[in-house]
């Protein structure tokens, strides 16, 4: 199930890879997002609500910082390390809940939030 676009909010995020197959690997174990192949060189992936794409090139790590939301923050905290991230703040907490941040393996910078 994918949401229609709304005005005005992030309608679609692509980044640069090195290694698309793993980086497919790496967000389908830790968030189980879907992904729909376009040729060798690029794929779109779904995470259920929002689409971006994997396009292979020379990551460009910085940028925004991509917040995802996820109920189980240490479940979610543990598959980053395991999938191979690299986890770069704690979970501390904030207004509204707790989160950490991480790199995946392409050094872009991610963070995850819940309310608990």
């Amino acid at each position: 199930m994918t949401c229609p676009p709304m005005e005005k909010t992030i309608n679609y995020i692509e980044f640069r890879v090195t290694d698309i197959a793993a980086t497919k690997q790496f967000f389908e174990r830790v968030f189980g997002w879907t992904y729909t192949d376009y040729g060798p060189d690029y794929c779109e992936f779904s995470d259920g609500y929002m689409k971006g794409g994997f396009e292979t090139g020379m990551p460009i790590p910085g940028g925004p910082l991509i917040v995802l939301y996820g109920t189980d923050l240490k479940g979610l905290h543990q598959s980053v390390i395991t999938a191979g991230g690299q986890i770069t703040k704690e979970v501390f907490d904030f207004p509204g809940g707790k989160r950490f941040e991480f790199k995946d393996l392409n050094g872009y910078d991610f963070a995850v939030w819940s309310e608990s």
